[in-house]
């Protein structure tokens, strides 16, 4: 496999539409409470948080369309149904949580300026560069990956050679289904879907492809987006861990971070991890945006003007959601996530699969199965956990908020082993 020069810069334009502000504040402070058991909090979180989002990539290099294609097979409505949830969703909580984190960490400390002076200026330059979303994949490639990505490898290679007190135990009994659901609050699955077919369009904007170079471009990238999320996220999961006798368990997940930082990269880290922090949720916050204007486009016959309004309509609405503290926005978040994620997670697996294997009965079966299953956890995170929880304890990994998976896959194998079998007594004139 042979990755030129535009193959890395996609790749890295990649991870840093991926890596926004739950990439970084939500791996230490799961370190920190794994403990000694922070390498399998860290196999859980890389599935969620990296596993899945490479695998909605590859599914964008097959498909090469637009995110309704991701829901096609069940019905045109329901994935626009589908795709108009996550954009809301996405534009509505983690980019303004971007806004809210860079104030909280790198103006905050720095500077005492009202939180909607500093979300006005940044959701004016993100309407800049979408509004200019030709130069994307460009500028970030080129330029802001390589930075962030510097910035991040400092802190996690001096944790790990630091002198470090013993280890504290750990706090989770299910450490890899701990990793698993934490990894749901970067949006990384989402953030796939989304940020997929961005790059799609922005490499089309660039100049025509064959359908097989940019099938294999995108494979290639997301496989270098990939490697850089696994290192970034096993090298910070594994810092909060090392110093997680040092910092109070009660610590919010920014105050760690920057004391991370500082305890590796001294009083200059508090500057280095602002410049970080700036960079990497300006990034995501662009890709969040770009992508529901695309969307808004695509649906609006490819309308310029609808792509112009919903820009301008989600950078005002990230100012004003960005006014929230970043620890509130992760709460408002969770029954969203937990009603949205697993229908993301299927889609995506059944789009990576062969045709053969995923007919439109298959698709909507197992989509249906899906959203059956996952209501009763949406039900239980938006406060009605005393109804639910019976059902909960009677559904094999209920009790883990995954009630969805094993219906969801049993499905698509029971029904593919039917209709494989009506096949055979077909030939055979059974």
């Amino acid at each position: 496999m042979r990755f030129n020069k535009e193959t890395f810069i996609t790749g890295f334009a990649l991870f840093s539409l991926f890596f926004g502000a739950g990439n970084l504040i939500l791996p230490p402070h799961l370190g920190l409470e794994a403990g000694n058991t922070w390498p399998w909090v860290t196999v859980g979180f890389v599935i969620s948080a990296v596993v899945l989002p490479l695998l909605g990539i590859f599914a964008h290099a097959r498909l090469q369309g637009t995110m309704l294609d991701f829901g096609k097979k069940v019905s045109f409505g329901f994935s626009l149904i589908y795709c108009s949830i996550v954009y809301i969703i996405s534009i509505a909580l983690p980019s303004p949580r971007t806004a809210s984190v860079t104030y909280e960490m790198a103006i905050a400390p720095f500077y005492e300026v009202h939180t909607l002076i500093t979300s006005s200026v940044y959701f004016i330059l993100v309407l800049i560069f979408a509004l200019n979303r030709s130069k994307i994949l460009s500028v970030l490639g080129k330029f802001l990956t390589p930075i962030i990505f510097l910035v991040i490898l400092s802190i996690i290679l001096i944790g790990i050679f630091s002198i470090h007190p013993p280890m504290n135990e750990s706090l989770y009994k299910t450490p890899v289904i701990n990793g698993l659901l934490e990894g749901y609050q970067t949006f990384d699955a989402i953030g796939s879907v989304v940020v997929g077919g961005v790059v799609i369009i922005s490499l089309q904007l660039k100049g025509k492809k064959s359908f097989e170079e940019t099938r294999n471009l995108i494979r290639k990238a997301g496989i270098i987006a990939g490697t850089g999320l696994f290192i970034v996220y096993a090298g910070l999961i594994m810092n909060g861990a090392l110093f997680n006798a040092d910092f109070e368990q009660g610590i919010t997940r920014t105050n760690l971070l920057s004391g991370l930082s500082i305890k590796t990269l001294g009083s200059i880290g508090t500057i280095f991890l602002s410049v970080l922090v700036s960079l990497a949720c300006f990034t995501t916050a662009v890709g969040i945006v770009t992508g529901t204007a695309d969307f808004v486009k695509g649906v609006c016959h490819q309308s310029s003007k609808a792509y112009t309004i919903t820009a301008i309509i989600g950078c005002i609405l990230g100012i004003g959601m960005g006014q929230l503290d970043v620890n509130d926005i992760i709460v408002v978040a969770v029954p969203a996530l937990m009603f949205i994620y697993p229908i993301t997670i299927v889609l995506i697996f059944l789009n990576v699969l062969p045709e053969k294997y995923t007919s439109s009965f298959v698709f909507r079966a197992v989509v249906i199965m899906t959203i059956v299953f996952s209501l009763p956890d949406f039900l239980a995170s938006i406060g009605m956990k005393e109804f639910v929880t019976p059902i909960l304890n009677a559904l094999p990994l209920g009790t883990h908020s995954l009630a969805w998976l094993l219906p969801a896959f049993l499905t698509l194998w029971l029904l593919n082993i039917f209709i494989w079998l009506k096949k055979k007594a077909t030939i055979f004139n059974i």
